[in-house]
């Protein structure tokens, strides 16, 4: 299985470092959206693509490759994010805006993951920030476990059996 992570880290890193998480575990490259290019994509087995959260969903430099990229058709993938609110359903849905074009690239999304970031964005900076301890060692632990959950999905190598 070869893997591409595509991320971008804007403020203080924290979707890097959860990038660098998941890139070590599933061995794959890792680069960020102004490296990549979408004639690259076709040669990979999995996708993530992750950046912090601005304004309720992904960075628009993220948002605005996906929507360049030509139909992937079954490509596996997967979503992650860092924010300094707490990702609620019905209130701030952040995966979705990113889903629903992936979606209509005709990817195969498998896994979503989101943790909290040290954030000084607009409010959170008259307070000196907010989470500003995360992503903690728990915050990437569990990527580290979602991910390992992700390389373990039976699909991904179906040579294997089950």
């Amino acid at each position: 299985m070869k893997a591409l992570i595509i991320y971008i880290s804007v403020h203080h890193g924290n979707t890097e470092r959860v990038a660098k998480i998941m890139a070590n575990i599933l061995d794959a490259d890792l680069l960020q959206v102004k490296q990549v290019d979408a004639s690259m994509l076709e040669q990979y087995d999995l996708i993530g693509f992750g950046s912090g959260i601005f304004f309720g969903r992904h960075h628009k430099s993220l948002l605005d490759f996906v929507d360049k990229l030509p139909m992937l058709r079954d490509k596996k993938t997967f979503i992650f994010s860092t924010s300094g609110l707490r990702k609620m359903r019905f209130i701030h849905n952040f995966d979705k805006p990113l889903k629903e074009k992936l979606q209509r690239k005709r990817f195969d999304i498998i896994g979503k993951f989101s943790c909290r970031g040290f954030d000084t964005s607009w409010a959170a900076m008259i307070v000196g920030g907010i989470n500003r301890d995360r992503p903690n060692v728990k915050d990437l632990k569990k990527a580290e476990d979602f991910t390992k959950k992700i390389l373990g999905t039976p699909y991904l190598f179906p040579d294997l059996g089950s």
